[in-house]
């Protein structure tokens, strides 16, 4: 199936069916992917390049930004988010602090009721410097797909070394002041035939989230194309079935079906 690259460090602004009008940054290259994960889900494509490719600046990034914000100020008023997504984990541009740093002085210039997103994948939150940047953001999303560790490393394809365990211990880090983003999916890939919303998985996911206390989750399944054959969606009904000790233990659950 087809999939696509973020040609620029700033783009939009898209709608976003968790975010609503959302300028977008890629803080990655526009030539290519790097992450730290290479999901069979994502809508960027899969890793061919490793983390050989070259990350913007702090400096390309801030001009960029300056001359869009200023631009869309003009040309819309307003935006929901300022979002960082785009072609890969964002927390890997080894400027990341000082760019959200900037982002937050130009949102405040510009688009003061805007919230601050970051999409990442929760690999660098061992990072002090990764954790304070964050920490000034309206919305830390962080990804954890499964805790079971043959099913992490099928869908999520991690860097050597990147384990479940260590992402919880990451998460635990973030002392509950973040939103927990899941994906839930699933179908055949390498032969094998998986799940990762059926019970033993969602139960021993459930658990962990209970444990973690994340301010809100957000569970999701496929909505795009993906780089893999033979991927299906959860139904917005078990997301519900699976959100439901959640909610029921005072946890804010989205469904983005």
């Amino acid at each position: 199936m087809s999939t696509f690259l973020w040609q620029d460090i700033v783009f939009g602004p898209i709608h976003s069916r968790r975010l609503g009008v959302s300028l977008g940054l890629n803080i990655s290259p526009c030539n290519g992917k790097i992450c730290s994960f290479d999901c069979i889900y994502c809508e960027c494509g899969r890793n061919p390049h490793g983390l050989k490719l070259t990350m913007p600046t702090f400096a390309q990034v801030a001009e960029a930004m300056e001359m869009r914000f200023a631009q869309i100020f003009q040309e819309v008023g307003r935006v929901d988010s300022i979002s960082f997504t785009g072609n890969g984990e964002p927390t890997l541009n080894p400027d990341f602090e000082q760019i959200i740093q900037h982002t937050v002085e130009l949102r405040n210039k510009y688009f003061p009721m805007a919230q601050v997103s970051v999409f990442s994948n929760s690999t660098r939150l061992h990072l002090e410097s990764v954790r304070r940047a964050l920490s000034i953001t309206d919305n830390p999303i962080l990804k954890l797909d499964t805790m079971d560790s043959q099913l992490f490393q099928l869908i999520n394809c991690p860097a050597p070394g990147i384990t479940p365990e260590r992402i919880v211990e990451n998460l635990k880090l973030m002392n509950g002041n973040y939103i927990l983003q899941t994906m839930f999916l699933k179908g055949t890939y390498k032969g094998v035939t998986f799940d990762n919303s059926a019970d033993g998985y969602a139960q021993s996911w459930q658990k962990t989230v209970l444990e973690l206390k994340p301010r809100k989750v957000m569970l999701y399944s496929i909505d795009r194309e993906t780089p893999e054959q033979g991927l299906e969606k959860v139904t917005p009904e078990r997301m519900k079935q699976i959100a439901a000790p959640l909610e029921e233990a005072g946890i804010d659950v989205q469904i983005n079906a």
